[in-house]
């Protein structure tokens, strides 16, 4: 996706995001325990002021959130902060260096990338959160979405943070897993403190999960809600699943 393309998704889905919160703030969202929707809509807040900053400066601020942050209104510093993180897009090249804790990702297009998947998936928690319905993802959104989680988040994570997943891999006995949907395919291999992704299905996998562009994004994010159907096809042993479920909660958390 061109980096146009993904602005135009997070204008769309802050919209969305903006409009949902404000239904009832005191709602709680059942795929982020223990958040309102107020305490969401504070967090995306947060997060795009991280990421401003972080291209600004050209290094992620640490510590954060700062402690004055805390007091401010939710929707307002929400409005504040899309405002000055859409002004620092605005104002570089995609390709201009930007921090980030992603090693091969040191650009402004990666944020762009980043913060366009980070909206999608917060406005379905809103929407979750005040029982509104889930709009749809759109394909290339969802598919590109599906392919940053298992490299960027999953695939990355086990090898820069290893012991975060050693005890997840250590008795791997070596599983395969294709994950499919419609414009797309990976090849998920796992052993004893590994676990890789290539573009297109494995052959002959142990694990076959296959589903809707929407559905599966929404799946592999923990992104449904509790005895609806999700859309999404598990065929494979269980044991065999719970490795890469564990490894994706862990890398996403």
């Amino acid at each position: 996706m061109e980096p146009s393309r993904f602005l135009g998704c997070l204008t769309d889905d802050f919209a969305r995001l903006r409009a949902v919160a404000s239904i009832d703030p005191t709602a709680a969202v059942p795929s982020c325990p223990g958040w309102s929707v107020a305490d969401l809509t504070h967090h995306v807040g947060e997060v795009y002021l991280h990421k401003t900053l972080a291209i600004r400066e050209g290094a992620e601020p640490e510590p954060w959130p700062p402690a004055d942050l805390a007091a401010e209104e939710p929707l307002a510093l929400l409005d504040r902060a899309y405002a000055g993180l859409l002004a620092e897009f605005a104002a570089h090249e995609p390709q201009d260096r930007a921090g980030s804790w992603y090693a091969p990702g040191q650009t402004v297009g990666f944020w762009i990338r980043r913060m366009a998947q980070e909206t999608v998936i917060h406005r379905i928690d809103a929407e979750l959160g005040v029982g509104a319905p889930v709009a749809p993802v759109p394909d290339d959104l969802a598919v590109d979405g599906i392919d940053e989680l298992l490299k960027v988040f999953v695939e990355y994570s086990v090898a820069e943070w290893a012991s975060a997943f050693s005890e997840i891999l250590a008795d791997s006995p070596g599983w395969t897993y294709t994950v499919r949907t419609d414009g797309g395919a990976w090849s998920v291999r796992t052993g004893p403190g590994l676990l890789r992704v290539t573009d297109g299905a494995a052959d002959a996998a142990d694990v076959t999960v296959s589903g809707p562009p929407t559905a599966l994004l929404r799946w592999l994010w923990g992104r449904e809600l509790a005895g609806e159907p999700s859309g999404v096809t598990v065929d494979g042993p269980p044991e065999a699943m719970a490795p890469l479920r564990r490894c994706i909660v862990t890398a996403t958390q």
